[in-house]
């Protein structure tokens, strides 16, 4: 009886999850009737029982932008670009969501190749960087026996400038999918969710103002040793101290 009483408390407990649960087709379809809120709801009810996912990111970034909720919007489309850096269409409605925020920061100048090489690591994710890097990696040994053990000369040219070229492309796979990672672990970026904050010199609320600040904009967390207040740095370079509750990682 104790054994077949179990069996039932698990049953039951298990039908209830499964009926409480919500599915994707559910937040979609409340989404494309028009139903922001309830998509939001639902979206972010999947991300607490499923787990992280880019294109639920998405799909609530994209609820929170017809909500008109920016600080949201800009957040989740983050989060789904974090998960998938080549998702484009997230990083168009990125930009569309911040184009509707109030600080319109102007990042610093960066050498024309460091702005190519983020580019690029940009187009895809850790683990796509990383198939990339395996495949390139066996490319790299079939190119080397065609190199030592080719008989023609024409094939130990192939072989040869192929294993120049995978080597390149192990190297920076490998070197790009460290990257995304770094990104994922580190997570040391944020978004403002405050409406408006004042920006302090030091970590207390008698601090000397240095600039306002308003929700949607983005910073990243220069010293994060303290529970209460957080240095932050823009874009643009500026510097400043806000209060932990005012922000929310990505």
């Amino acid at each position: 009886m104790k054994k077949i009483s179990i069996i039932l408390v698990f049953v039951i407990g298990f039908i209830q999850y499964a009926g409480a649960s919500v599915t994707k087709e559910e937040a979609d379809k409340a989404y494309q009737e028009n139903n922001f809120k309830e998509a939001i709801e639902k979206y972010e009810q999947i991300l607490e029982t499923e787990g992280e996912s880019s294109d639920i990111y998405y799909n609530l970034g994209n609820s929170y932008y017809k909500d008109k909720n920016m600080a949201k919007a800009v957040l989740n489309y983050e989060r789904a670009l974090l998960l998938d850096p080549g998702n484009n269409d997230a990083r168009f409605n990125l930009e569309m969501a911040r184009g509707k925020t109030v600080d319109q920061i102007v990042p610093l100048r960066e050498i024309f190749i460091v702005s190519w090489v983020k580019s690029i690591a940009n187009c895809m994710s850790e683990r796509g960087w990383g198939r990339m890097g395996i495949i390139s990696f066996l490319i790299l040994l079939g190119s080397l026996i065609l190199y030592i053990f080719g008989r023609r000369l024409v094939l130990k040219k192939i072989g040869f400038i192929a294993s120049v070229v995978c080597l390149i492309v192990t190297i920076s796979s490998n070197s790009f999918a460290n990257t995304q990672k770094e990104k994922l672990e580190i997570r040391n970026a944020a978004i403002i969710m405050a409406p408006s904050i004042t920006i302090k010199s030091t970590p207390d609320t008698t601090g000397t103002d240095l600039f306002v600040l308003h929700e949607g904009t983005k910073v990243y967390i220069e010293d994060n040793t303290m529970k209460e207040w957080k240095e932050i740095r823009l874009e643009d370079g500026k510097k400043g101290w806000i209060q932990t509750a005012n922000i929310e990682i990505i």
